[in-house]
């Protein structure tokens, strides 16, 4: 009787060891018990517009209707089964939808449980790919700053020593790219091909268009272009980690939906699934996958998780596919994009606001002061926008906007009076 009377929040502390989180310093988690369109609600009762789409899963809207019925119906048909020997209907459909949305290049898709092994599997196809074909390639190539996850392959390629830093000596070798920005170009494409020149380049791995865990940096299209193009005439792959871009954000289905160069390799999860099931892919060009079709046993992708292609993750992904593709969804995205462009126009002239930036349903911009990451200032933003009910989490001095595409007009303007209240406070 004791512990049913305590809160949620307090009965976590015995058990649960959460992410991202010191626990010596960081106070009582706060216990979600349901969850609504673009409100989370907590256990006193309390509503909270969820500005961040939960970490850019819940694009449509939390408990969106059109996906948990056809989820539930498919419970009652078929919950799981081993995806290797079997296959089954909803990854087959999904299959043909995904395909239909992703740049015509692609032609395979490979599954697994979350971004950081969409991204793990991809950098795996990269050099089992050389390694299959005879060449000596053993080097990655990622830009500095970036971040592809939490598993040993997807950390080698992240630039973020925070997150790294009891691991550094167990990493793949990588070598590190600056970011193309415009002005910096040309400097970037000769260190380029210094590298390409020096190392045994195997892939590429970048996040298209906008770095997200850096703090929602942009970057140069043009630049990114040309990058691409001299991989791929130099024979390396090129892995798009759309994990946090795809499926609308940037305005298009896929960041790499604004670029000419098309990547070899792209990986995907968060959205994929509308933010219901854990489920991630890695598609890849036939190219890519010829190099793995053999009689040699040896030269398969002997890679795998137990729930690869769950059916229920799968029916997720293509109710949510439906919704993106929709008109009413496409009207959504454009809404809200214009909304941030006009805050945007708003906030321009603030002289406490620098590196304003939008980009699809991606509003971004750098508080004009000096702070660490997970610093006291930091901290005392998240309090601020929890304590007027908007869920946001400013990564270091970088203040963003993710929220889902349904979130209506009078929410939109609830999270922008808050940015405008901490402006004024901070």
């Amino acid at each position: 009787m004791k512990t049913k009377s305590l809160s949620i929040s307090q009965r976590d502390k015995k058990h649960l060891w959460h992410p991202l989180t010191q626990h010596k310093t960081s106070g009582d988690m706060l216990a979600i018990v349901k969850a609504k369109g673009a409100l989370l609600f907590d256990e006193e009762g309390k509503e909270y517009i969820d500005g961040i789409s939960s970490w850019y899963t819940a694009m449509y809207g939390h408990c969106n209707e059109n996906i948990t019925q056809k989820v539930a119906a498919q419970m009652q048909q078929l919950d799981q089964v081993v995806f290797s020997g079997f296959t089954h209907e909803p990854a087959v459909k999904l299959s043909g939808a995904l395909i239909e949305i992703l740049p015509a290049n692609q032609e395979k898709l490979f599954f697994s449980d979350n971004g950081s092994t969409a991204t793990e599997i991809g950098i795996k196809m990269a050099l089992q790919y050389h390694h299959n074909l005879g060449n000596d390639r053993k080097v990655l190539l990622a830009f500095e700053e970036g971040f592809h996850g939490d598993t040993f392959g997807a950390m080698s390629v992240s630039g973020l020593s925070v997150y790294n830093g009891a691991f550094e000596e167990h990493f793949l070798k990588v070598l590190r790219l600056p970011v193309p920005v415009g002005k910096n170009n040309a400097e970037v494409i000769k260190h380029l091909k210094r590298l390409i020149f020096e190392e045994n380049i195997a892939g590429f791995i970048y996040e298209p268009l906008v770095q997200g865990a850096a703090g929602m940096k942009f970057m140069d299209p043009d630049g990114l272009d040309q990058i691409l193009k001299i991989c791929r005439e130099n024979h390396i792959l090129s892995i798009a980690d759309e994990v946090m871009t795809g499926f609308g954000k940037t305005g298009k289905n896929f960041a790499s939906d604004h670029l000419t160069a098309k990547p070899d390799i792209i990986c995907m999860s968060k959205a994929l699934t509308a933010g219901l099931l854990p489920m991630a892919i890695t598609s890849c060009t036939k190219e890519v996958f010829d190099a793995f079709y053999s009689d040699e046993l040896s030269k398969g992708l002997f890679h795998g998780h137990t729930y690869t292609a769950n059916p229920l993750a799968c029916t997720a992904a293509l109710a949510g596919i439906e919704l993106l593709i929709s008109a009413e969804m496409q009207e959504n995205i454009k809404r809200v994009a214009k909304s941030h462009e006009d805050f945007a126009e708003k906030l321009k002239d603030n002289p406490k606001v620098r590196n304003l930036r939008v980009l699809g349903v991606i509003l971004a911009f750098e508080l004009n002061v000096e702070m660490e990451r997970y610093g006291n200032l930091r901290n005392k933003l998240y309090a601020h926008f929890m304590e007027e009910g908007i869920f946001l989490r400013p990564l270091g001095n970088t203040i963003y906007i993710l929220a889902p595409y349904i979130t209506s007009n009078q929410q939109l303007v609830e999270i922008y009076t808050s940015i405008e209240r901490a402006l004024d406070k901070f």
